[in-house]
């Protein structure tokens, strides 16, 4: 089968197509989906370059979508049939055919279009758990949240479920994004340079703590959402206000560094590392996760921007277009 692999990690060249690749066989407990499209993200960057080992060679990707072509006798007594249209997120999306665990798949609804489905397994599910979850209660609806990047794929989602949560968000946004920003409903927006080449804004160009500090009176926010990483820390840690919660979840800019916890104690500030997987740690949770996300999105009350489909044979394009900061939504590769 087709396959985008990586077998030495690096940069982009390194996530290389091959032709001949073994299909997977089907396993007890399991389908085999048959991919229409797979999303790339960063986390899949983190892969290809080692920052997250991985056992070589693998197949790329973890975020997939399209129609169930094998099914286990498990899978048959759980309803799951041949010609199903599914999304999932497990390893090895970039490729023409996946084993998905069953309880790792999600029925798309009638009307979803697949590209939107694939896009919702990571970015989506990462951004409702984000302002759903992992502010532990700390910001409630009527607070402000600090949202970094709502120019990128992951907090356009969540800059636009955070309002539907209730909470009133500053969004942080490039010069070159910043009309598709003020379509997701920000109360504020700060616009900041760009950096040539990179895929986070200039967080040197604005003193954004100051302007936090304007817009809400002096108080900060409940919740600071940094997908960011090194470069926003410090910002995000002085933009919180008493007792809120920083919560870094992505590294675009360089990983976080260490640092004292008792930089915590001027505000009884909370800071919290998350990933998906704690998240989606059962089918219940993921199921009724992924629920609302599609029913938001049949209601109108969510837009999902898919912003560039790359054919399978660009697996190194597609990883170079969204590192290099170019994309305005969801990218994602069509197999």
């Amino acid at each position: 089968m087709k396959a985008a692999v990586v077998r030495e990690v690096g940069d982009a060249s390194a996530l290389k197509m091959e032709k001949d690749f073994p299909t997977p066989k089907l396993e007890a407990g399991k389908v085999i989906v048959k991919n229409e499209y797979a999303g790339i993200n960063f986390i899949d960057t983190y892969h290809r370059k080692g920052l997250y080992a991985r056992d070589l060679p693998f197949v790329g990707g973890q975020e997939g979508g399209g129609t169930v072509a094998e099914v286990s006798p498990e899978a048959a007594a759980e309803g799951i049939k041949v010609g199903d249209k599914v999304a999932y997120s497990v390893f090895g999306s970039y490729a023409q055919y996946t084993s998905v665990p069953t309880g790792k798949l999600l029925p798309v609804p009638d009307g979803i279009d697949m590209g939107v489905a694939t896009s919702c397994v990571v970015q989506g599910l990462t951004a409702h758990y984000l302002t759903a979850s992992a502010h532990a209660n700390l910001i409630q609806p009527g607070d402000w949240c600090l949202i970094h990047g709502v120019g990128g794929g992951t907090c356009q989602w969540a800059a636009q479920m955070a309002k539907l949560q209730g909470h009133k968000v500053i969004g942080t946004v490039s010069k070159g994004k910043e009309a598709l920003a003020r379509t997701l409903g920000c109360d504020e927006l700060i616009v900041l340079d760009e950096v040539p080449g990179q895929s986070f804004e200039d967080y040197e160009s604005v003193d954004v703590v100051k302007r936090v500090m304007e817009i809400t009176d002096g108080k900060g926010c409940k919740s600071v959402i940094d997908g960011i990483g090194k470069s926003t820390v410090d910002i995000s840690i002085a933009s919180l206000a008493h007792r809120g919660i920083f919560i870094s979840f992505g590294n675009a800019s360089g990983a976080v560094p260490a640092f004292p916890v008792l930089r915590l104690i001027a505000k009884s500030a909370y800071v919290t590392r998350p990933k998906l997987l704690d998240y989606t740690a059962n089918r219940a949770e993921l199921v009724e996760r992924a629920n609302e996300i599609f029913g938001w999105l049949q209601d109108g009350k969510l837009k999902v921007s898919v912003d560039t489909t790359f054919p399978l044979e660009q697996a190194a394009e597609g990883h170079m277009y969204l590192e290099a900061g170019k994309s305005k939504g969801k990218v994602l590769y069509k197999i």
